[in-house]
């Protein structure tokens, strides 16, 4: 069965969620609509590429995931349709997908598709939703599109090296209050070599143990561990860690790795 994912900042309170997946079953009745979210902050497309990034892998080859962030017309913004590691994605050209790939797409594609009036100011139902469904029916890219080749570059703020200590960020929040860095796992082990480590943040608070899982410390103690995201996680068990750590998006965390 062919699946179409959403990633919007739609919400749930408005007639703008319901428009875009009636506009797609209206052209494609059979295809497994997924909601990845539709609650990313209004225009946030770093928030956005965070999840979508660590999600999309987890479906199926060929799945189209159709991106709604930034979507309202503007005639300076391309809307594109890219392939990469098997997957398409669908959105405007706005820099979310230099932030989510971590290399260059196999395929990008401008999309040519003619725009319907009565969708001027809501392109994401019309111009997104049909590019969409093109290519969860198996529709080719080049059908829909022309080839471009570059995409609108935007950087990730990333990890910070000096001396014997990583100077990091926090860059996401997730539901429960889990506090998610920019330091990958890879970046970490490249850097600790085996050596201990001290992470400090807010409030001289530290941790010097990683985690396997959350439940390894008692309900209500502060961990670190490197979560579905590969990304340095701070967490409290069961707990609100963001707003009793006092840890916010953009906040500096330090870790200081230690000789033996």
């Amino acid at each position: 069965m062919a699946i179409i994912t959403l990633t919007t900042d739609l919400g749930d309170k408005d007639i703008y969620q319901a428009a875009l997946k009636g506009s797609i079953l209206k052209l494609l009745p059979s295809v497994n609509i997924v909601d990845i979210t539709n609650s990313v902050a209004a225009y946030n497309i770093q928030q956005a590429a965070f999840i979508l990034k660590n999600s999309f892998y987890y479906f199926p080859d060929a799945t189209v995931h159709l991106i709604g962030i930034d979507t309202v017309f503007n005639t300076d913004t391309r809307y594109l349709a890219v392939k990469y590691k098997n997957h398409y994605f669908v959105g405007a050209d706005n820099g979310i997908f230099s932030l989510m790939f971590d290399s260059d797409p196999d395929e990008i594609f401008e999309l040519n598709i003619m725009q319907d009036l009565k969708f001027l100011h809501f392109p994401l139902a019309d111009i997104f939703v049909k590019a969409a469904c093109h290519l969860a029916k198996g529709g080719s890219v080049a059908e829909i599109g022309l080839p471009v080749s570059d995409i609108e570059k935007k950087m990730n703020l990333q990890p910070v090296i000096e001396k014997n200590l990583i100077k990091g960020v926090v860059i996401y929040i997730d539901s429960f209050q889990n506090v998610i860095t920019n330091i990958t796992k890879e970046f970490f082990n490249r850097v600790q070599q085996n050596r201990r480590f001290q992470l400090s943040f807010k409030r001289n608070e530290t941790i010097n143990h990683l985690s396997w899982h959350y439940n390894e410390v008692p309900e209500g103690e502060k961990l670190c561990l490197f979560g579905i995201s590969d990304h340095l996680e701070i967490a409290i068990n069961k707990g609100n860690a963001s707003g009793l750590l006092g840890l916010g998006l953009g906040d500096s965390v330090i870790i200081d790795f230690l000789d033996q």
